[in-house]
């Protein structure tokens, strides 16, 4: 069986400066890293996880936590994408993730108890409701913690810079033409649906752009259903609108979908843009144009937020957004001069 010897002995490194770089120290160079962590893999190294406990007084097990309100969960393209990616650069450093029930023996605890019992080393929830009283307990205790999309004083977070990203949206549309841009939002529990609507019209301001209080239409919690619905609302409207930006690309499908149904096309009758970029966006008829939130980054961040609390033994209170970026592709299109 491979060990940390071995491991030092490929790389030429001292048995410190592996084991330094295995327990994810600081005060190693990125170069170094790489060296050793891809020896570690070549040689298929796996250290005794009690063994390390006891040397380390960790358990090596960060929570992990998904608070949504579609019921969904993980199954969401986008919260799989990031989990995914914060999985692989935890799994990197030796962590196992501890998906969590608050039932524990029957008996009805809270996220904090359950991370207590289990001796978790530090939590990362993926949150898009805003105010929930289990995350506020997470946040103003101890333990380190990470919070994904959404903003906070009182704990780590990640999150994407969803405003802007409304911004992008909307400049592409007035780009082609378009006058009479409605959006259909997501829900104002979330923060990506209150920062995209807050966007959205700060856009609007950017451009004079003076649209009727019928174009801004609820969308619910991003699902297809609420779109449909929201676009339903649209199109019965006596004056439609000639484009639409959704919050998310579930409900920009939705809409599409109610587009059809009416007869009309898209992007000749309405030009339709989303925001994610999920995977299925590219596959559709047509592909979706829409924002692009760097899924990979979102994840890999909050893992490097969350390991660096449990290395320093401390809870820190940063803040970091990810950009976001314009995928253009075939569902808008540019209105014809004599309109």
């Amino acid at each position: 069986m491979t060990t940390i010897y071995d491991i030092a002995k490929k790389t030429g490194f001292s048995i410190t400066t592996v084991s330094k770089v295995l327990n994810n120290y600081t005060d190693v160079s990125e170069k170094t890293k790489k060296k050793i962590l891809e020896a570690v893999e070549e040689m298929g190294y796996y250290p005794n996880s009690h063994a390390r406990s006891l040397m380390t007084k960790k358990s090596w097990t960060i929570g992990v936590v998904f608070m949504e309100n579609l019921g969904v969960g993980i199954k969401h393209p986008f919260f799989n994408a990031v989990i995914e990616s914060f999985k692989q650069r935890a799994e990197q450093f030796g962590y196992d993730m501890l998906f969590v029930s608050r039932n524990i023996i029957n008996e009805k605890k809270s996220y904090l108890d359950h991370f207590r019992h289990r001796g978790v080393d530090g939590v990362v929830v993926v949150c898009s409701i805003s105010d929930d009283p289990e995350v506020k307990k997470l946040m103003e205790s101890p333990l380190p913690t990470v919070i994904i999309d959404m903003h906070s004083s009182k704990s780590s977070v990640v999150y994407s810079d969803n405003s802007y990203g409304s911004v992008l949206a909307v400049d592409h549309l007035y780009s082609l033409g378009h006058r009479k841009i409605a959006h259909i939002y997501g829900h104002q529990e979330t923060y990506a649906g209150t920062e995209r609507l807050k966007g959205f019209i700060k856009a609007l301001k950017k451009h004079n752009l003076d649209i009727p209080k019928s174009y801004i239409v609820n969308g619910g919690f991003f699902s297809m259903e609420s779109g449909e619905q929201a676009m339903k609302e649209l199109l019965s409207l006596d004056d439609p609108p000639t484009a639409v930006y959704a919050a998310g690309d579930n409900m920009a499908f939705g809409a599409i979908k109610a587009i059809r149904e009416k007869g009309l096309s898209v992007p000749d009758d309405i030009s339709v843009i989303g925001y994610d970029d999920i995977d299925i966006a590219q596959h559709i008829a047509p592909p979706l144009t829409t924002v692009k939130q760097n899924m990979d980054q979102l994840g890999s961040t909050a893992a490097d937020l969350l390991l660096d609390q449990i290395n320093d033994k401390t809870k820190l209170n940063k803040a970091v957004t990810i950009p976001v970026e314009l995928i253009i592709r075939e569902s808008c299109k540019a209105l014809k001069t004599d309109e």
